[in-house]
């Protein structure tokens, strides 16, 4: 059985891996960390409210007695370097630090992007801070590491989306099942099944693409 925290469930991600781990037979526990309550009540799930994420080493306790860790924090729209880094890079690599303090032998999944740059030499720094923010992680120590790299992803739901992503998805909606079909994107609760899958039955690649995600999603 998986005990799972979750991050970035205020956004499209993060919402659908809490939907999927509520509904999943596999998940018995879910403790979802975020800057503001989701509103949600479930058997399942407990909340911990925290709107500095650089103090999150003092929830030590109520951090403890998980396995798997849900990571879908940053943003596309931010601009200039150093608040894309801080976002990026930082604050994730700030919170699965002390999410693997209190739990030394969790798994982690990281939602990153398509394109993200191992080599950290790209010239678009977007990429290259992804790709930073992967070796990081894949670095830090967790029992098992995926880094997930979807290239489009096609939401359920876009009446809870920034303005910004309420038009691009709903200019891209008619364009979805073409989409879908060659493999140029993958829905969000694809995205959520893959994670939860990855933690069952732990996959020998630690990055997987968009391909890989949709594979991963059937089980």
């Amino acid at each position: 059985m998986i005990n799972v925290i979750i991050t970035g469930a205020s956004g499209m991600v993060g919402g659908a891996v809490l939907t999927e781990c509520l509904s999943s037979e596999h998940v018995e526990s879910i403790l979802v960390i975020n800057r503001r309550s989701v509103n949600i009540t479930h058997q399942k799930l407990k909340e911990l409210v925290v709107e500095d994420f650089s103090n999150l080493g003092n929830y030590k306790e109520s951090l403890s007695d998980y396995n798997a860790c849900f990571l879908s924090l940053g943003s596309l729209t931010t601009f200039g370097k150093v608040a894309y880094e801080n976002i990026n890079y930082h604050l994730p690599l700030s919170f699965a630090k002390e999410v693997l303090r209190a739990n030394p032998n969790i798994s982690l999944c990281y939602v990153s992007g398509a394109g993200a740059d191992s080599t950290e030499s790209s010239s678009i720094m977007q990429l290259r801070i992804k790709g930073k923010t992967e070796n990081a992680l894949l670095n830090l120590g967790f029992k098992s590491a995926f880094m997930l790299r979807p290239a489009i992803i096609i939401p359920e739901k876009v009446a809870n989306l920034k303005f910004l992503y309420k038009i691009f998805y709903s200019l891209a909606k008619p364009l979805a099942p073409v989409l879908l079909g060659m493999s140029l994107a993958v829905k969000s609760t694809d995205v959520a099944r893959a994670m939860i899958n990855l933690i069952l039955k732990p996959h020998p690649e630690n990055i997987l693409g968009t391909k890989d995600i949709a594979k991963l999603s059937e089980g």
